[in-house]
Order: C-alpha cells, then structure tokens, then sequence
C-alpha cells in the first residue's frame, strides 16, 4: 500500500538532485513531499558517501549490513551495485551476515561491521567502542558512528512510508541473507 505518493520537485530542488545523484530514486521522490527536508537529507547524505576519510568499501559494507539488520529489501539493493562498483568483493556481500564466523573480512571491516550491528542495536557498549577505537580514530570513529545512524535512519523511513523499488534496482533485490 502506497502511504506517500511520489513528489514534483520546485525547478531549483529538482536541479540539485539532478546534479548529485541523476534521476532521483523512490526514497528521494517520497521524501520530496518535504522539500526542506529532502534537501538537507540529500546534502548529508552526499557527505558522508563523498567528503570521508575512511574508504567507500569500508561504508557500503556498513551499509549493507544496515539493511540486512534492518530487512531492508530497498537499501539492500540501491546499495548492493554501489558496493560492487566501489570494489566490495563478491565473496564479502555472500558471507556479511555471518561476517564474524569468516574470514572475507580484515580487522577494519570487522571493527566496522561490529559498530554497525551495535549502533543499529542502539546499544554501542564501552567494549565495542575500545574495540573499535583500536583500529580507527576519533574523527573515523565519529564518520563511521554518523555512517551508521545515518543509514539505520534509512532503513526505519524506507520502512514507514513503504517505499517500492525502483525498477532498475529490482535486478539487485534478492532475498536478504
């Protein structure tokens, strides 16, 4: 059931999306209905994929595992051909959701894959953050916490308002792991 519909964007909004991100997907068409909102969601968003120091790989298994977490069918497949584009192996997508039982994984991803599974919890304990804080530091740690949240809070919007797929992204919407 449609719970919000798609959105027309004002000439100059319509612009910006355009210059970011080519056609606006789904997400942005519903989340359009704000305009405010979807200009600042989409600014924040264009940060944290392009102006961070840790590597893209590193933030699109994050993401990810965000939405497997979250079974999240839309952010697993609008970022699954990110992933394989920004060099995330296939080995690595196949064995995410038992990341700790493998050993596709080096230490960085897993102290990522680690405060991905605790923020998305909500519940980053002292333990995992002296875990993480081995490998990476507070300026990493600060963009893969704001990583996190960022795309949990992704998966919780897709969710509410039921967003659909977007057709060329159905090709890459398999049954979560």
């Amino acid at each position: 059931m449609q719970r919000v519909p798609f959105a027309e964007f004002e000439p100059k909004l319509a612009k910006r999306l355009e210059a970011l991100w080519g056609r606006p997907v789904n997400l942005y068409r519903k989340l359009g209905n704000h305009p405010a909102l979807v200009a600042a969601w989409t600014e924040f968003a264009n940060s944290i994929r392009h102006d961070s120091r840790t590597p893209r790989t590193l933030r699109e298994l994050m993401i990810l595992r965000s939405g497997q977490l979250q079974r999240s069918e839309y952010e697993w497949a609008q970022h699954l051909k990110m992933a394989r584009k920004a060099g995330v192996r296939e080995a690595q997508i196949q064995a995410l959701a038992d990341w700790r039982n493998s050993k596709e994984f080096d230490a960085r991803e897993r102290a990522a894959l680690l405060l991905t599974e605790a923020v998305t919890a909500g519940d980053v304990s002292d333990a995992v953050y002296a875990e993480v804080s081995k490998i990476f530091d507070h300026s990493e740690y600060v963009e893969l916490c704001i990583t996190a949240a960022f795309y949990c809070m992704v998966g919780r919007m897709l969710d509410a308002m039921r967003v659909e797929l977007d057709e060329d992204a159905r090709d890459y919407a398999p049954k979560l792991p």
